[in-house]
């Protein structure tokens, strides 16, 4: 596994439309659109990496109150194991009538291969 496939399950589960990157259709008045940041090997012993730790960001776009599904997001990755290391109301955007709200998660994977 991996943290897109992580999030792609935790999103799909909660029935909220998503993409990878950029939403390339028509958007819905909610959505999120998930962002890779980073992988890195936080974890080593005898040299090694053993763990790579891997972060994204959820970019909810939401023309509604966004505060209720801030909430569930927030609930179902902390009860997934993730860590979220930042959220944030980023701004209201004028030119398309979305909240954008950002939130960083981090998780950890065994090294593979």
């Amino acid at each position: 596994m991996n943290i897109l496939e992580n999030l792609t399950s935790l999103l799909a589960e909660l029935q909220i439309p998503f993409a990878t990157g950029h939403y390339g259709d028509v958007p819905p008045d909610t959505y999120v659109v998930i962002i890779p940041l980073a992988d890195s090997f936080d974890l080593a012993a005898d040299n090694m990496p053993q763990m790579d730790v891997q972060e994204a960001r959820l970019a909810l776009y939401s023309k509604d109150n966004y505060y209720p599904l801030r909430q569930k997001i927030t609930k179902a990755l902390l009860a997934a194991d993730f860590n979220i290391t930042d959220r944030r109301y980023i701004e209201f955007e004028t030119d398309t009538r979305y909240h954008h709200i950002a939130i960083v998660v981090s998780k950890h994977y065994e090294l593979e291969g």
